[in-house]
């Protein structure tokens, strides 16, 4: 019998593979360092450029409709905030230091190629004077916003005063436009509506009358409103006295005080309609 003497497990590689494998990893090494020596180089050179004082903001186009600024006026105050040229400036924190500004309610500001940004401004339309909590030099624009503003640039403009918690100015601007059109029938107008904390609101009228309007949404005090104004005509002519007060929060009527009444008349009913 032949017993066969075992083989001899195969070479793993030549001499010439494991100098070609030591070649490759050699150039791979070489590689990443070349392109982080590239990427050096690069972040070097875009420093160097934005650097440049050649390529500094030299100017500032300023777009939008001016009621309460001016665009050279806005530029003086934020120019010096500007840090960087025109590769380099921030154009988030300029954004934030134009709505800094007086009147600004909003920014938008990009870069115009060679060296110049552009900023297209809205301004706030005021509506209203504020008189809620935190309220010194406040105002309310058309969007139901509080904004931070120089009340005596709108002695002019003849505004209302609104008032009510913080955070309800929308809700209190609402109210005011549901209530005007229906108190302009008493050939008045609304000068303040406040909401109290409770939730219960009242209105100074521009004959110097003070309405009690109680608690409600807009529907419940706009048909309480419009009861009264249907009706009062018909009060004042009987007692032949200009009206001081009224209290809209009874279900079914209201109470007033006249000039010359020392009494506060009971609830006066409406009219059934037929």
């Amino acid at each position: 019998m032949n017993i066969n003497a075992p083989r001899s497990a195969p070479s793993t590689g030549s001499p010439a593979s494991s100098a070609l494998a030591r070649a490759r990893r050699l150039n791979a090494v070489a590689a990443v360092v070349a392109a982080a020596g590239l990427a050096a180089v690069l972040a070097a050179a875009a420093l160097w450029v934005v650097r440049q004082p050649a390529l500094r903001v030299s100017a500032i186009r300023i777009e939008g409709d001016f009621a309460r600024n001016s665009a050279s006026a806005v530029n003086a105050q934020v120019i010096p905030q500007l840090a960087g040229n025109f590769f380099a400036v921030d154009l988030q924190q300029a954004r934030r230091a134009f709505e800094d500004q007086p009147w600004v309610r909003r920014a938008v500001v990009r870069r115009m190629f060679p060296n110049q940004l552009l900023v297209r401004l809205e301004e706030h339309q005021p509506v209203a004077l504020w008189a809620g909590e935190g309220a010194a030099d406040r105002l309310v624009n058309v969007q139901g916003e509080v904004f931070r503003a120089n009340p005596g640039d709108v002695e002019d403009d003849d505004l209302p005063t609104l008032q009510g918690p913080s955070g309800s100015a929308p809700q209190v601007l609402a109210m005011f436009r549901q209530l005007v059109p229906v108190i302009a029938a008493m050939n008045t107008r609304i000068d303040s509506l406040a909401l109290s904390p409770r939730g219960s609101w009242q209105a100074d009228l521009n004959n110097g009358v003070h309405l009690e309007l109680g608690r409600g949404d807009a529907a419940a005090l706009g048909e309480r409103c419009a009861r009264f104004v249907r009706t009062i005509g018909q009060v004042t002519q009987r007692y032949q006295s200009r009206l001081l007060w009224a209290d809209l929060r009874h279900q079914s009527g209201y109470a007033v005080r006249l000039a010359d009444v020392s009494a506060t008349a009971s609830p006066v009913r409406a009219p059934s309609r037929k």
